[in-house]
Order: structure tokens, then sequence, then C-alpha cells
């Protein structure tokens, strides 16, 4: 069996620029490439034409763009070839500059978010992910590495965190309705109480498939049983609990490396929505 991976979706930021003046949009970089245009051409007409701006928008834009700097950012030009024009004024001409400045402050500003950004859509799946709920507190994220398949049953092998894998038998029918495949990216839930202890040293010939061996982080003793968190390779944690005698007989304490046991049929198996 074999799965085709998914791409990641490309995720880029954008952002404008934009001026206010008293809580009034003053212009952004179509306001501004007006101004400059005009400096350019020195004609409004055409500097409209230039930016794709009706020739009413333009002057209604410099209208309001003077009205909010309280001077004039425009002024009629004399002499020259074809009798004189539209220039910038000097405060016309240094609002063109340092809008420039900060704009490509902006851009620089941008560009290292989208580096920053990079997998942001992966991030944004697994927070996704994360909100899954639901009581079992063993929660695994990983791929299906193998898939043995049976006449009823299906023998699914997930690897997690840590380079560790964890065995799942479910029905065929299940199989299918989940579309498991090679690479499928899979949750593996595992309840706390399914989950047996023993000393990582100690050997035995138990039928639980699924063994996974850390070191103990965390006991909290109850009025009958004790939860105890376990650090995996890798990152993940395995909750398992026990009986209060249990724990006392086992001598269990914190930094002890141990094992959990689970059987394969405990894990129960979810994919992404």
């Amino acid at each position: 069996m074999s799965a085709t991976k998914k791409e990641s979706p490309n995720i880029a930021l954008q952002a404008d620029v934009w001026l206010q003046v008293n809580g009034e949009k003053f212009g952004g970089t179509q306001r501004i490439a007006l101004l400059a245009a005009v400096a350019e051409c020195g004609s409004i007409t055409q500097a409209a034409k230039n930016i794709h701006m009706s020739y009413k928008a333009a002057w209604d834009a410099i209208e309001q763009m003077n009205n909010l700097a309280g001077e004039p950012l425009l002024e009629r030009a004399t002499g020259g070839k074809g009798g004189g024009g539209t220039r910038l004024t000097p405060r016309g001409q240094q609002l063109v500059d340092n809008f420039k400045l900060i704009e490509n402050e902006h851009h620089a500003y941008i560009t290292r978010l989208n580096q920053l950004a990079t997998g942001l859509a992966d991030e944004m799946l697994l927070i996704k992910k994360m909100n899954m709920k639901t009581s079992i507190r063993n929660q695994y994220r990983g791929n299906v590495s193998h898939i043995k398949t049976g006449a009823v049953n299906d023998e699914i092998e997930i690897q997690i965190a840590g380079k560790q894998s964890l065995i799942a038998i479910i029905t065929h029918d299940s199989t299918e309705e989940l579309a498991l495949t090679i690479g499928a990216e899979v949750f593996a839930l595992v309840s706390a109480s399914s989950v047996i202890l023993m000393d990582a040293k100690q050997e035995a010939k138990l039928s639980a498939r699924n063994r996974l061996t850390g070191k103990i982080t965390r006991i909290q003793t109850g009025a009958v049983n004790t939860d105890i968190s376990i650090a995996l390779p890798g990152g993940a944690v395995l909750s398992a609990v026990i009986t209060n005698e249990s724990c006392e007989e086992m001598g269990l304490k914190k930094g002890q490396k141990i094992t959990g046991l689970f059987k394969a049929s405990a894990v129960i198996l979810g994919v992404p929505g």
C-alpha cells in the first residue's frame, strides 16, 4: 500500500501601509503613487492614467490629502516645454520620499515575518488537531508505517515521536473507513487505565504488543489510585493509572526507568478531519 504525501499549503503574509491623520485615512500606496506619478510626468491627467485611476478619483484623492495635510501638495509649474504643468510642492515631495522609506521598512518587516512563518500552515493544522477534545490521556500523532491485512482485523503499525512504534488492531472495515495507507497521518489514543507498568530491567514474556520505555516524571497519589507520568524519547508522555498498592509494591519514584505496556486492541485510531 502506498500514499501520496500531501504538500503543505503555501501561506504568505501580505500587508499594505496606510497613513492616517486624526483618524482619517490620508493616503496609501496608490495615493502616494499618484503623487509620485505627478512628479514624474508633470500632469494629473497623465499621472492618473499611469496608475490606472480615473481623473475624478485622482482629483478627489488630491483634494482630500491637501485638506488633511493643511497645505497644498501640488502646485502649478510655469514655463518649460508646453508652457508649464503640475508639480509637487516641497511638502508633497517630502511626503512621497518619507512614505517610500516607511514602505521599504514595512516590506522588509513583512519579509522577515514570512521567513519566520515558514511552515506556518503545518503549525496551524497542528494547533487545530490539538483542539480535539477527548477524555483519553494518551494521544500520539504519527504516521502509518506498515499494514498487515487480515480476513477480519488488520494490524496497523504507527511511527510516533522518538522513532518509537505503536501497534493497533482494528477491523478491516475500519481501515477502509479511515482510508489508512502507508504514510497516512493518524492519532493513536490509549487510555491511561489500559497501561501496565513493568520495571525496565525486568525480562518477561507478555502478550502486550506495545512497550514504551521512559523515565517517571510525576507521581500523583489519590485515595485509591496513583497517576504516573512517564517521559518518552522524543518529548511524548505516557500516562498510567495504577492502584496505590501496586505503586508501593513496585517502589516507584521520580527518575526511575519504567516500561509501559498495553495491548494492540487497546489502541484507538483516528485521522485528521
